[in-house]
């Protein structure tokens, strides 16, 4: 089976007065019906009403709060699509490798 990967948002924490978000609890989830690797963290906003591209927390989207996440993962001179890109690639390797293990290795008894 193949090894998909989930990315979700669990929750943000949000300014009453402004709709500014200030932090955002993320996961990711690489699974392929057996295995699975999991990885999630917090991300600390800081919210600016008056930038042009600020968006009120009722207007956000989960698309949105990723993409925030997939920005926060940037390593050197990546974007935003090759962090999120590695990010996957090292999650899905995590559950090809429980998926090796277990191919060269038995329980059981002889008899």
């Amino acid at each position: 089976m193949a090894i998909t990967t989930t990315w979700s948002v669990g929750g943000m924490t949000h300014k009453d007065s402004d709709g500014g978000v200030f932090l955002v609890r993320w996961s990711l989830i690489a699974n392929d019906g057996t295995y699975t690797a999991n990885s999630g963290g917090k991300l600390q906003c800081v919210a600016d009403p008056s930038a042009s591209d600020y968006i009120a927390y009722a207007d956000l989207t989960e698309a949105d709060v990723l993409g925030w996440v997939y920005s926060s993962l940037i390593v050197d001179d990546e974007t935003a699509a090759e962090a999120k890109s590695r990010t996957e690639a090292l999650w899905t390797a995590k559950v090809q490798g429980q998926i090796d293990r277990a191919a060269v290795n038995s329980t059981g008894v002889p008899w």
